[in-house]
Protein backbone atom coordinates (compact mmCIF):
# COMPACT_ATOMS: atom_id res chain seq x y z
CA UNK A 1 0.00 0.00 0.00
CA UNK A 2 1.35 3.52 -0.54
CA UNK A 3 2.27 5.20 2.75
CA UNK A 4 1.57 8.27 1.80
CA UNK A 5 -2.27 6.97 1.21
CA UNK A 6 -2.34 5.81 4.42
CA UNK A 7 -0.77 8.81 5.90
CA UNK A 8 -3.48 10.83 3.96
CA UNK A 9 -6.65 8.52 5.62
CA UNK A 10 -5.26 8.67 9.33
CA UNK A 11 -5.24 12.53 9.02
CA UNK A 12 -8.89 12.73 8.61
CA UNK A 13 -11.06 11.24 12.13
CA UNK A 14 -12.28 7.48 10.57
CA UNK A 15 -13.29 4.30 12.15
CA UNK A 16 -11.46 1.67 11.10
CA UNK A 17 -13.59 0.39 8.30
CA UNK A 18 -13.84 3.67 6.47
CA UNK A 19 -10.04 4.59 7.48
CA UNK A 20 -9.21 1.39 5.53
CA UNK A 21 -11.36 3.12 2.27
CA UNK A 22 -10.00 5.73 2.52
CA UNK A 23 -6.12 4.57 2.35
CA UNK A 24 -7.21 2.36 -0.51
CA UNK A 25 -9.13 4.60 -2.41
CA UNK A 26 -6.24 7.39 -2.18
CA UNK A 27 -3.91 4.46 -3.81
CA UNK A 28 -6.02 3.16 -6.51
CA UNK A 29 -6.58 6.93 -7.27
CA UNK A 30 -2.85 7.79 -7.51
CA UNK A 31 -1.62 4.88 -9.58
CA UNK A 32 -1.69 4.51 -13.67
CA UNK A 33 -4.31 3.27 -14.74
CA UNK A 34 -6.67 4.23 -11.70
CA UNK A 35 -7.95 1.07 -9.82
CA UNK A 36 -10.95 0.48 -7.02
CA UNK A 37 -11.38 -2.79 -5.18
CA UNK A 38 -14.66 -4.58 -5.80
CA UNK A 39 -14.95 -4.88 -2.09
CA UNK A 40 -15.90 -1.40 -1.80
CA UNK A 41 -18.91 -1.28 -4.57
CA UNK A 42 -21.06 -3.14 -1.66
CA UNK A 43 -22.22 -0.72 1.07
CA UNK A 44 -25.83 -0.71 1.35
CA UNK A 45 -26.49 0.92 -2.27
CA UNK A 46 -23.91 -1.67 -4.12
CA UNK A 47 -25.61 -4.22 -2.20
CA UNK A 48 -28.77 -3.47 -2.89
CA UNK A 49 -28.23 -3.27 -6.87
CA UNK A 50 -26.13 -6.50 -7.25
CA UNK A 51 -29.29 -8.55 -5.46
CA UNK A 52 -30.93 -6.55 -8.55
CA UNK A 53 -28.33 -7.49 -11.23
CA UNK A 54 -28.25 -11.53 -9.86
CA UNK A 55 -32.51 -11.51 -11.31
CA UNK A 56 -31.51 -10.20 -14.51
CA UNK A 57 -32.11 -12.00 -17.69
CA UNK A 58 -28.13 -11.60 -19.04
CA UNK A 59 -26.84 -12.83 -15.70
CA UNK A 60 -26.56 -16.58 -15.47
CA UNK A 61 -24.19 -17.14 -12.90
CA UNK A 62 -26.70 -17.03 -9.56
CA UNK A 63 -28.84 -19.02 -12.15
CA UNK A 64 -26.72 -21.32 -12.49
CA UNK A 65 -25.24 -21.82 -8.94
CA UNK A 66 -29.11 -22.08 -7.80
CA UNK A 67 -29.79 -24.61 -10.01
CA UNK A 68 -26.54 -26.99 -8.61
CA UNK A 69 -27.20 -26.43 -5.35
CA UNK A 70 -30.95 -27.56 -5.80
CA UNK A 71 -30.12 -30.15 -8.01
CA UNK A 72 -26.97 -31.57 -5.49
CA UNK A 73 -28.48 -30.92 -2.26
CA UNK A 74 -28.23 -34.24 -0.62
CA UNK A 75 -25.28 -34.95 -2.70
CA UNK A 76 -23.49 -31.66 -0.55
CA UNK A 77 -25.94 -32.72 2.43
CA UNK A 78 -23.90 -36.20 2.67
CA UNK A 79 -20.38 -34.36 3.09
CA UNK A 80 -21.42 -32.01 5.77
CA UNK A 81 -20.38 -32.64 9.24
CA UNK A 82 -23.92 -32.64 11.69
CA UNK A 83 -24.11 -29.70 13.49
CA UNK A 84 -21.34 -27.52 12.22
CA UNK A 85 -21.12 -24.22 11.97
CA UNK A 86 -21.52 -23.04 8.25
CA UNK A 87 -19.47 -19.43 7.99
CA UNK A 88 -20.41 -17.60 4.52
CA UNK A 89 -17.79 -15.12 3.55
CA UNK A 90 -19.28 -12.04 2.01
CA UNK A 91 -22.84 -13.36 2.73
CA UNK A 92 -24.68 -10.92 0.67
CA UNK A 93 -28.65 -12.07 0.11
CA UNK A 94 -29.79 -15.43 1.90
CA UNK A 95 -30.69 -16.74 -1.44
CA UNK A 96 -28.25 -19.55 -1.81
CA UNK A 97 -27.53 -20.46 1.50
CA UNK A 98 -31.08 -20.99 2.45
CA UNK A 99 -30.85 -24.15 0.05
CA UNK A 100 -28.36 -25.81 2.54
CA UNK A 101 -30.00 -24.42 5.55
CA UNK A 102 -33.05 -26.28 4.20
CA UNK A 103 -31.12 -29.38 3.37
CA UNK A 104 -28.31 -29.57 5.65
CA UNK A 105 -28.46 -29.86 9.69
CA UNK A 106 -26.11 -27.03 10.71
CA UNK A 107 -25.70 -26.07 14.25
CA UNK A 108 -25.16 -22.53 13.89
CA UNK A 109 -24.69 -20.14 10.60
CA UNK A 110 -22.29 -16.87 10.71
CA UNK A 111 -22.69 -14.36 7.82
CA UNK A 112 -19.94 -12.43 7.04
CA UNK A 113 -20.17 -8.86 5.16
CA UNK A 114 -18.60 -6.05 5.07
CA UNK A 115 -22.05 -4.14 4.60
CA UNK A 116 -23.33 -3.69 8.08
CA UNK A 117 -26.61 -2.85 7.69
CA UNK A 118 -27.67 -5.06 4.72
CA UNK A 119 -25.85 -7.97 6.86
CA UNK A 120 -28.04 -6.75 9.89
CA UNK A 121 -31.71 -6.96 7.46
CA UNK A 122 -30.59 -10.36 6.37
CA UNK A 123 -29.67 -11.75 9.59
CA UNK A 124 -32.89 -10.77 11.05
CA UNK A 125 -34.98 -11.98 8.21
CA UNK A 126 -33.45 -15.57 8.79
CA UNK A 127 -33.93 -15.70 12.06
CA UNK A 128 -37.66 -15.17 11.71
CA UNK A 129 -37.42 -18.01 9.22
CA UNK A 130 -35.25 -20.28 10.94
CA UNK A 131 -36.03 -19.94 14.58
CA UNK A 132 -34.25 -23.00 15.77
CA UNK A 133 -30.90 -21.75 14.14
CA UNK A 134 -28.51 -19.75 15.85
CA UNK A 135 -27.62 -16.87 13.33
CA UNK A 136 -24.13 -14.78 14.55
CA UNK A 137 -23.47 -12.20 12.12
CA UNK A 138 -20.30 -10.92 11.73
CA UNK A 139 -19.52 -7.37 9.79
CA UNK A 140 -16.25 -7.47 8.47
CA UNK A 141 -13.88 -7.57 5.50
CA UNK A 142 -13.91 -11.57 4.94
CA UNK A 143 -10.84 -10.81 2.70
CA UNK A 144 -8.81 -9.91 6.24
CA UNK A 145 -8.55 -11.86 9.16
CA UNK A 146 -11.52 -12.10 11.41
CA UNK A 147 -12.53 -14.01 14.83
CA UNK A 148 -15.25 -16.19 14.54
CA UNK A 149 -18.09 -16.17 17.59
CA UNK A 150 -16.91 -17.58 20.43
CA UNK A 151 -20.45 -19.80 20.12
CA UNK A 152 -19.11 -21.84 17.34
CA UNK A 153 -15.46 -22.48 18.39
CA UNK A 154 -15.90 -26.05 19.47
CA UNK A 155 -18.33 -26.48 16.18
CA UNK A 156 -17.14 -28.66 13.24
CA UNK A 157 -16.77 -25.90 10.66
CA UNK A 158 -18.05 -25.37 7.01
CA UNK A 159 -17.02 -22.52 4.91
CA UNK A 160 -19.30 -21.20 2.01
CA UNK A 161 -18.41 -19.06 -0.75
CA UNK A 162 -20.16 -19.11 -3.81
CA UNK A 163 -20.96 -16.58 -6.71
CA UNK A 164 -17.55 -17.02 -8.69
CA UNK A 165 -16.50 -14.18 -6.05
CA UNK A 166 -13.34 -16.04 -6.26
CA UNK A 167 -12.78 -14.32 -10.13
CA UNK A 168 -12.70 -11.24 -8.38
CA UNK A 169 -9.50 -11.36 -7.43
CA UNK A 170 -5.70 -11.27 -8.84
CA UNK A 171 -4.28 -14.51 -8.63
CA UNK A 172 -2.04 -13.69 -5.74
CA UNK A 173 -4.64 -12.06 -3.92
CA UNK A 174 -7.03 -15.34 -4.50
CA UNK A 175 -4.29 -17.60 -2.75
CA UNK A 176 -3.95 -14.88 0.18
CA UNK A 177 -7.82 -15.51 0.85
CA UNK A 178 -7.71 -19.35 0.88
CA UNK A 179 -4.67 -19.11 3.39
CA UNK A 180 -6.70 -17.01 5.30
CA UNK A 181 -9.87 -18.40 5.26
CA UNK A 182 -8.12 -21.96 6.44
CA UNK A 183 -6.57 -20.58 8.95
CA UNK A 184 -10.09 -19.09 10.24
CA UNK A 185 -11.85 -22.08 9.48
CA UNK A 186 -8.98 -24.37 11.10
CA UNK A 187 -7.43 -27.43 9.14
CA UNK A 188 -9.83 -29.32 9.82
CA UNK A 189 -12.45 -27.50 7.89
CA UNK A 190 -14.15 -28.08 4.70
CA UNK A 191 -15.21 -25.44 2.22
CA UNK A 192 -17.64 -25.32 -0.71
CA UNK A 193 -16.57 -22.80 -3.10
CA UNK A 194 -18.70 -21.82 -6.30
CA UNK A 195 -16.67 -20.70 -9.15
CA UNK A 196 -17.10 -19.90 -13.04
CA UNK A 197 -15.55 -20.95 -16.22
CA UNK A 198 -14.58 -19.17 -19.48
CA UNK A 199 -17.17 -19.20 -22.01
CA UNK A 200 -18.43 -17.11 -25.20
CA UNK A 201 -17.28 -13.61 -24.73
CA UNK A 202 -20.70 -12.58 -25.91
CA UNK A 203 -22.14 -14.47 -22.83
CA UNK A 204 -20.14 -13.04 -20.84
CA UNK A 205 -20.25 -9.37 -22.04
CA UNK A 206 -24.17 -9.52 -22.20
CA UNK A 207 -23.81 -10.41 -18.41
CA UNK A 208 -21.70 -7.28 -17.31
CA UNK A 209 -23.19 -4.68 -19.78
CA UNK A 210 -26.88 -5.46 -18.75
CA UNK A 211 -29.62 -3.45 -21.01
CA UNK A 212 -31.53 -2.16 -18.38
CA UNK A 213 -27.72 -0.50 -17.17
CA UNK A 214 -28.37 -2.10 -13.70
CA UNK A 215 -24.75 -3.01 -13.45
CA UNK A 216 -23.62 0.32 -14.94
CA UNK A 217 -25.62 1.67 -11.92
CA UNK A 218 -23.75 -0.25 -9.19
CA UNK A 219 -20.20 0.50 -10.97
CA UNK A 220 -21.27 4.20 -10.72
CA UNK A 221 -22.12 3.99 -7.18
CA UNK A 222 -18.24 3.74 -5.62
CA UNK A 223 -18.26 7.13 -6.82
CA UNK A 224 -21.28 8.36 -4.65
CA UNK A 225 -19.86 6.27 -1.94
CA UNK A 226 -16.62 8.52 -2.22
CA UNK A 227 -18.61 11.47 -2.21
CA UNK A 228 -20.67 10.66 0.71
CA UNK A 229 -17.89 8.97 2.96
CA UNK A 230 -14.27 10.41 2.00
CA UNK A 231 -15.83 14.13 1.42
CA UNK A 232 -15.34 13.43 -2.94
CA UNK A 233 -16.85 15.67 -5.94
CA UNK A 234 -17.42 12.82 -8.46
CA UNK A 235 -20.14 13.79 -10.78
CA UNK A 236 -21.64 10.49 -11.67
CA UNK A 237 -22.57 12.13 -15.60
CA UNK A 238 -18.83 12.40 -15.78
CA UNK A 239 -17.92 8.60 -16.06
CA UNK A 240 -19.20 5.99 -18.15
CA UNK A 241 -18.91 2.03 -17.73
CA UNK A 242 -17.61 -0.73 -19.64
CA UNK A 243 -17.41 -4.12 -18.77
CA UNK A 244 -14.41 -5.70 -21.40
CA UNK A 245 -13.07 -9.60 -21.77
CA UNK A 246 -9.71 -9.42 -21.72
CA UNK A 247 -8.86 -12.24 -23.78
CA UNK A 248 -4.62 -12.03 -22.80
CA UNK A 249 -5.53 -12.69 -18.96
CA UNK A 250 -9.41 -14.74 -19.34
CA UNK A 251 -11.51 -12.52 -17.46
CA UNK A 252 -13.71 -9.76 -17.74
CA UNK A 253 -12.69 -5.89 -15.96
CA UNK A 254 -14.89 -3.30 -15.56
CA UNK A 255 -13.94 -0.17 -15.98
CA UNK A 256 -15.70 3.82 -15.32
CA UNK A 257 -14.22 5.65 -18.52
CA UNK A 258 -14.11 9.75 -17.67
CA UNK A 259 -16.25 11.01 -20.58
CA UNK A 260 -14.31 14.37 -20.31
CA UNK A 261 -11.00 15.76 -19.34
CA UNK A 262 -11.56 16.55 -15.56
CA UNK A 263 -10.04 16.97 -12.04
CA UNK A 264 -11.72 15.10 -9.37
CA UNK A 265 -11.18 15.41 -5.31
CA UNK A 266 -11.42 13.51 -2.40
CA UNK A 267 -10.19 13.82 1.32
CA UNK A 268 -8.97 16.85 -0.11
CA UNK A 269 -6.50 15.60 -2.57
CA UNK A 270 -7.00 16.33 -6.54
CA UNK A 271 -6.89 13.92 -9.16
CA UNK A 272 -6.90 14.43 -12.57
CA UNK A 273 -8.78 11.95 -15.67
CA UNK A 274 -8.52 13.17 -19.06
CA UNK A 275 -11.09 12.03 -21.52
CA UNK A 276 -11.31 7.84 -22.24
CA UNK A 277 -8.91 7.58 -18.95
CA UNK A 278 -10.20 4.36 -17.11
CA UNK A 279 -10.64 3.33 -13.57
CA UNK A 280 -10.74 -0.35 -13.13
CA UNK A 281 -12.92 -1.78 -11.02
CA UNK A 282 -11.07 -4.80 -10.60
CA UNK A 283 -11.04 -8.67 -12.42
CA UNK A 284 -14.15 -10.82 -12.69
CA UNK A 285 -12.31 -14.24 -13.53
CA UNK A 286 -13.72 -17.27 -14.81
CA UNK A 287 -11.49 -20.04 -12.87
CA UNK A 288 -9.87 -22.87 -13.13
CA UNK A 289 -8.73 -24.97 -10.31
CA UNK A 290 -8.34 -28.98 -9.24
CA UNK A 291 -10.80 -29.92 -6.74
CA UNK A 292 -10.94 -33.17 -5.06
CA UNK A 293 -14.93 -32.97 -5.25
CA UNK A 294 -17.02 -31.01 -7.86
CA UNK A 295 -20.76 -30.61 -8.66
CA UNK A 296 -21.74 -28.74 -11.67
CA UNK A 297 -25.51 -28.41 -13.48
CA UNK A 298 -26.98 -30.92 -15.09
CA UNK A 299 -27.12 -28.93 -18.52
CA UNK A 300 -24.07 -27.46 -19.79
CA UNK A 301 -24.42 -24.29 -22.00
CA UNK A 302 -23.16 -24.97 -25.34
CA UNK A 303 -21.41 -21.53 -25.00
CA UNK A 304 -18.84 -22.80 -22.62
CA UNK A 305 -15.52 -23.27 -23.46
CA UNK A 306 -13.75 -25.91 -20.96
CA UNK A 307 -9.96 -25.78 -19.98
CA UNK A 308 -7.55 -28.19 -19.63
CA UNK A 309 -7.95 -30.65 -16.91
CA UNK A 310 -11.20 -29.17 -15.93
CA UNK A 311 -15.36 -30.24 -16.98
CA UNK A 312 -16.72 -27.19 -18.58
CA UNK A 313 -19.06 -25.39 -16.36
CA UNK A 314 -19.85 -23.24 -13.17
CA UNK A 315 -18.74 -25.34 -10.36
CA UNK A 316 -19.51 -25.65 -6.36
CA UNK A 317 -16.59 -27.24 -5.07
CA UNK A 318 -16.45 -29.40 -1.69
CA UNK A 319 -12.72 -27.60 -0.85
CA UNK A 320 -9.80 -25.62 -1.03
CA UNK A 321 -8.14 -25.85 -4.79
CA UNK A 322 -4.97 -27.48 -4.31
CA UNK A 323 -3.19 -25.79 -7.50
CA UNK A 324 -3.42 -23.76 -10.14
CA UNK A 325 -4.49 -25.48 -13.59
Amino acid sequence: MNVHAAALAKTHRFDEQTSAFASDVIDGLSQHPKRLSPKYFYDATGSELFEQITLLPEYYPTRTELTILRDRASKISAVVPKGAALVEFGAGATTKVRLLLNQCAFGAYVPVDISGDFLKAQADALRKDFPALDVYPVAADFTAPFALPDAVQAMPRLGFFPGSTLGNFEPHEACAFMRSARDILGEAAQMIIGVDLEKNERVLYNAYNDAAGVTARFNLNVLVRINRELGGNFDTAGFTHRAIYNRDRHRIEMHLISRKTQTVRALGRSFSARAGARATRGPTRPACFRFTRWWLRTEILRSETPRSGIRPGPISARSIPTRRQ
